[in-house]
């Protein structure tokens, strides 16, 4: 394991700067800050001049071009830039930092064999007087890894040459095989870093999905909060019998975020494995799709609010809250908007996690399958709407060509398939075309906010799937599932919408606009705008433009942040599934920047490896 120093190794004086203050042209975090909004402040690019972008400069990911893979790798991760260097955890086992003016590479790390950093991108620490600045990311076989950001050589003091093993025995529960790992950066408070993990979708019992705090200098674990609590502990009896045994699940594989004003960290938890079935821990089962507000610096619980009670859909609270402002009755109210597969935007007071606009408990149907016990209820925020499908029937085909509709029913029939109600349980007996699928309604990316407009604005997707448990012979459920599409061409069977971008008045608490994010190339001129499925988010900027790329038809697009008019658009070579991010370069230049190589669960064509940065002519 050795790290490739190409270029100029003098680069402590802007990144040691950067520790006293982030400058509004970096973009020194996954969601711009430790708050997750993805606002930047930069009005260079602007919408009048937004149509004259132009390709920058492009990297290349792939370090050997000529070498062939088995499997070509894909890119969901988004950069960052801090003080004109741009840091860059890639799929070929690397972590880079590039002039961010440039592209030049300055250096290049390796993981050790076999591992890679997170797919989602990296955390920056800024430095103390002591210590230097430093990357820290976990790794998808579980290591925590700390690099010097001016050379990339590993952090002396943490861990054991940068490196700490996190699959602790505690973490592990009982099962050191499990699967355990990070898909996402850390998120940086004050001197630690604080991570969620991935685990395995199945088999129920696993590594446990505990959030857990670092020392950013030592390595040294600081806190854990149990997802799952332990007999004695507040709020387990929760768990029915001994539903909480080993169970794996109730993870943040996405991003946390943080009030670093009031030192609270907000822990966004998933679903229990296995995620469609329950009858093995049956009860509420938090901190399940719940959403925990701890102190940052001891993980001390504060207040919770749980989205999905005993969740049988995976419908993981997966994207990250966002802190923003609500203004309402005269007052201005710090919040956290808190948003799940359901497209259900919860506004909570960010203090005490109470509803700003209220919420209510709604009867939900019984589940048909032995031994599940479904919960009765599910909460519905009184505003905004429900802002995605929740149901299906089998009426409403997709219809835009015949030879389209004739494909889809032709799927229905073949598959004696059955519509759902929202939140129906899956069935044994018959398989159900199921909404939102695990492709959304928002996916990972989540929203941005801008705070000038008082506009939450998010990508969401209308994705059905095809689902039925199936009990094996050892008596564990399991399940079939398949995208609701024409196969050969990934063309969903439903009405169209596909796919929206979709901007929320926080202080009213409404949609102001809705805007098809998408189109299908090989459907007819006039049915093209169908909207299209999407991974990756928005940001926003203070010039009002939102750039969004994530869609599986290969475009990367800018938006009017005020109307939802899409006012640029430029034809990818591979689709761009990630978070794009904005920064001002040496030279004075605003820069917008994707990751875009294809691939995906979306299944759009792959084989790219580029990171492209886009500019305004000089």
């Amino acid at each position: 394991m050795k790290k490739m120093l190409l270029g100029v190794i003098a680069l402590c004086l802007p990144l040691c700067a950067s520790a006293q203050s982030t400058k509004g042209g970096d973009w020194p975090s996954y969601g711009y800050d430790a708050g997750g909004g993805r606002f930047s402040p930069l009005t260079q690019i602007t919408p009048d001049n937004v149509n004259k972008l132009q390709v920058a400069w492009t990297y290349h990911m792939n370090p050997i071009p000529s070498q062939k893979l088995a499997r070509v790798p894909f890119a969901t991760t988004t950069p960052l830039v801090v003080g004109n260097r741009m840091f860059l955890g890639t799929p070929y086992g690397r972590v880079v930092a590039l002039d961010s003016t440039s592209g030049k590479q300055l250096w290049a790390y390796d993981l050790p064999t076999g591992d890679q950093p997170p797919f989602r991108g990296l955390a920056y620490w800024p430095g103390d007087k002591g210590h230097a600045p430093r990357l820290i990311f976990g790794t998808l076989r579980g290591r925590m890894i700390a690099l010097d950001a001016a050379t990339g050589a590993p952090s002396k003091g943490f861990g054991t040459d940068g490196i700490i093993d996190t699959k602790t025995p505690e973490i592990m529960n009982g099962l050191p095989n499990a699967f355990y790992g990070y898909s996402a950066p850390p998120t940086i408070y004050k001197n630690i870093a604080i991570t969620g993990s991935r685990v395995q979708e199945a088999p129920a019992k696993g590594a446990a999905g505990d959030a857990r705090a670092w020392d950013v200098i030592t390595g040294k674990l600081v806190w854990t909060f149990r997802s799952v609590p332990r007999p004695g502990e507040k709020f387990h009896e929760t768990w029915e019998d001994d539903g909480w045994k080993q169970i794996s699940g109730v993870n943040i594989w996405n991003l946390l975020t943080v009030d670093t004003a009031r030192g609270i960290a907000y822990l966004p938890f998933g679903a229990p494995t296995f995620d469609r079935y329950g009858g093995d821990h049956k009860g509420a089962n938090l901190f399940s799709n719940t959403l925990v507000a701890v102190n940052a610096s001891t993980g001390k619980y504060l207040w919770h609010f749980q989205v999905t009670h005993h969740d049988i859909w995976d419908l993981d609270l997966h994207t990250a809250p966002v802190l923003l402002t609500v203004k309402k009755d005269g007052k201005s109210i710090p919040a956290v908007a808190v948003m799940n597969k359901t497209a259900m935007l919860f506004l909570l007071n960010r203090v005490t996690g109470e509803p700003i606009f209220g919420v209510e408990e709604r009867p939900v149907p019984p589940s048909s399958v032995p031994g599940e016990a479904a919960w009765p209820t599910q909460p519905f925020p009184l505003k905004p709407e429900v802002m995605t499908r929740m149901a299906f029937d089998l009426s409403e085909v997709a219809s835009n060509t015949p030879e389209h509709k004739a494909i889809c029913e032709d799927i229905i029939k073949k598959g004696d398939l059955v519509g759902m109600k929202m939140y129906e349980p899956l069935r044994a007996d018959k398989a159900q075309v199921r909404f939102p699928g695990a492709a959304g309604g928002p996916e990972w990316g989540g929203g941005a906010f801008d705070p000038k407009l008082g506009l939450f604005i998010f990508n969401s997707n209308e994705m059905g799937y095809v689902e039925k448990l199936v009990k094996r012979e050892n008596g564990e459920w399991h399940m079939t599932t398949a995208r609701f599409v024409d196969p050969k061409t990934q063309t969903p069977c439903h009405i169209p919408p596909w796919g929206e971008l979709i901007a929320v008045d926080v202080n009213k608490a409404e949609v102001v606009w809705r805007s098809r994010l998408g189109v299908t190339d090989h459907f007819p001129e006039g049915q093209k705008n169908t909207g299209r499925a999407s991974n990756g988010g928005p940001i926003v900027t203070a010039s009002g433009l939102t750039f969004i790329a994530g869609t599986d038809d290969a475009r990367f697009r800018a938006f009017d942040s005020k109307t939802g008019k899409e006012i640029w658009t430029y034809k990818l070579d591979h689709s761009a599934h990630a978070t794009p991010i904005t920064y001002q370069g040496r030279d004075g230049r605003q820069f917008v920047a994707v990751v875009a190589t294809g691939g995906s669960y979306l299944n759009s064509p792959g084989g790219g490896d580029s990171l492209l940065v886009f500019a305004l002519p000089k």
